[in-house]
């Protein structure tokens, strides 16, 4: 295989290695801006799990504190029917709160893709300048 001569001189050669770098970061800036986006929608949905989630088990404490308050007003037995509904309502809250902590816990918020492009695009500039 022949190798032809480049002709191009020193100061062209790094004009057009300014340019292949700087596209090189908008393109790694792009990644990183669509890999963090598709994880902030991820997390955002886990978020309003937990926000949900509190919000039942809010409702659930009202609920429970009001059988507290009928019981302690009168022994009727419609308190003991607020203190299930109360529980009820509790634990379907605290399933809440569990699923969206659970599902934080597991999302991975680095750009991997980003710092692996990053890693290679800096041996790709390396081997360029040798």
């Amino acid at each position: 295989m022949q190798q032809t001569k480049d002709t191009r001189s020193l100061g062209e050669l790094f004009a057009e290695l300014s340019r292949e770098t700087n596209t090189l970061v908008r393109q790694e800036i792009a990644l990183a801006t669509a890999e963090m986006t598709r994880k902030a929608t991820r997390v955002g949905k886990d978020v309003g799990f937990l926000l949900v989630g509190g919000a039942v088990i809010y409702a659930g404490f009202l609920a429970i504190l009001a059988a507290v308050i009928i019981l302690l007003a009168a022994v009727l037995p419609w308190w003991l029917a607020a203190f299930v509904v109360g529980g009820v309502v509790a634990g379907f809250g605290y399933f809440l709160v569990q699923k969206g902590r659970d599902a934080l816990t597991h999302e991975d918020l680095t750009p991997r893709q980003t710092i692996e492009t990053l890693k290679e695009n800096a041996e790709w500039a390396k081997d360029q300048t040798r």
